[in-house]
């Protein structure tokens, strides 16, 4: 595999770990701000949806691809955590 390749996954991570955290915050909002709970229920199920199948797409192109996307979504949780802490 090059290098590449495997920047993608990682990058592709990233993209979609920031996604996944800034909707989950948004969700939180909607929530504590007595939101419907309709969009509430439904903006949990596409996240957990896109998340789970990206990285089961990633799983079958090997374990690296995998990995890499993981880390990719933990390194944006750390980046969107961090920026909602200061906000």
């Amino acid at each position: 595999m090059n290098l590449a390749y495997l920047a993608f996954y990682f990058v592709a991570g990233t993209v979609v770990g920031a996604l996944y955290f800034c909707t989950l915050w948004w969700n939180t909002c909607l929530f504590a701000g007595g939101g419907r709970a309709r969009t509430m229920i439904l903006a949990m199920i596409g996240r957990f949806v896109l998340l789970a199948g990206l990285l089961a797409l990633a799983s079958l192109a090997g374990a690296m691809p995998l990995l890499l996307m993981a880390l990719g979504v933990f390194a944006a949780r750390l980046v969107v955590t961090s920026k909602v802490r200061t906000s």
